[in-house]
């Protein structure tokens, strides 16, 4: 079998910076119309002029340009003045801003610790039509972190009715009723979350290149996630939340939290959706849902992939020795973009 979508968008990918930036972006590039980029750098990407330089650096990595592949930028929020918010809106490629409850996720700690004290930041981001976008849990290893932070979402949502508000990696079955609740409440959805399960990840020897923040959930979690999606749910949106990792810093006491699945993607998820019988429903979740939502440009032309075989590298390499081990690493997919090899 072959089929053809028009060319995806990520809505939550991290890139990193320096040698794993020069690593992972082309993995994206190549096959995306363009992604939401993530700001938690150290120092996190917080004003005009860091995503300013920032996006130099994510587009020369990519070996691309904005016309090829388009990376929209997001700051880190700080509360920020309005004037900031002025400056980081005429800077090329902003998009939104990210909120990280602080010590949530990687290089988070500065993130927000008083909501009070980020309210006219957000009073501004809403008369200035500039998307949030929310890291939904409040951090650690528990299982309901998410469903904890849900009364957060619920008080934004109707505290700021004009702010257009993305739960970011939406992954329990007790969050999906609030997009029908609020109409300014969206979600990203990503592949791990899809798939696994805390069995895959704890239920015998730990995984840890399975280990993320949120974690994948229970089986019902997943369930409800599958059957929102693969129903062509009009309010999520596909974002890998792809997280790379030196292999070190995942095969040791204290594992990183990310998935690095940026490589595997269309493959995995041509095989996740044909295998339940929704294989009209991927186009739009790998970007429709997304251009309709936030008005994204047209895309770019078509890709193609097929259901032939492909094995995935052990890992990959970069710079200084840098490998980081991509999801499936060492085994064989079922399906591949049809234009090659993994690059």
């Amino acid at each position: 079998m072959r089929i053809e979508i028009d060319r995806p968008w990520d809505m939550h990918l991290h890139l990193r910076d320096g040698a794993m930036l020069n690593l992972a972006a082309p993995h994206s590039a190549r096959h995306f119309d363009g992604a939401v980029v993530m700001p938690n750098l150290v120092p996190p990407v917080a004003d005009a002029d860091a995503l300013r330089a920032y996006r130099s650096r994510v587009l020369r990595a990519a070996g691309t340009d904005a016309e090829n592949f388009t990376p929209l930028m997001t700051l880190f929020l700080k509360n920020q003045t309005r004037a900031e918010l002025e400056a980081a809106r005429k800077t090329p490629g902003f998009f939104a801003v990210k909120l990280y409850p602080a010590g949530a996720t990687t290089n988070s700690d500065g993130g927000v610790r008083d909501f009070g004290a980020a309210e006219p930041t957000l009073r501004a981001m809403e008369e200035l039509g500039i998307p949030l976008l929310v890291h939904g849990e409040s951090g650690g290893f528990v299982l309901d972190r998410e469903a904890e932070f849900l009364p957060v979402y619920r008080a934004l949502a109707r505290r700021f009715p004009k702010l257009k508000i993305c739960m970011e990696h939406i992954s329990t079955a007790a969050a999906l009723p609030l997009l029908d609740e609020f109409e300014n409440l969206f979600a990203t959805a990503t592949l791990h979350h899809l798939l696994f399960t805390l069995d895959d990840l704890a239920g015998g020897l730990l995984a840890p290149h399975l280990f993320c923040k949120p974690i994948v959930k229970r089986p019902e979690d997943r369930a409800a996630l599958r059957a929102a999606v693969f129903s062509g749910h009009p309010k999520i949106m596909f974002g890998s939340d792809s997280a790379p990792h030196p292999v070190e810093k995942k095969e040791c006491a204290g594992a990183a939290g990310g998935v690095y699945d940026a490589p595997v993607l269309l493959p995995a998820l041509a095989a996740l959706f044909a295998e339940n019988d929704a294989l009209d429903k991927l186009e739009g979740f790998l970007g429709g849902n997304a251009r309709r939502i936030y008005g994204l440009p047209a895309p770019r032309g078509k890709i193609a992939l097929e259901d032939a075989p492909q094995d995935v590298p052990a890992f990959f390499e970069g710079e200084n020795g840098l490998r980081v081990a991509p999801l499936f690493a060492g085994t064989r997919l079922p399906w591949r973009v049809a234009d090659g090899n993994f690059s």
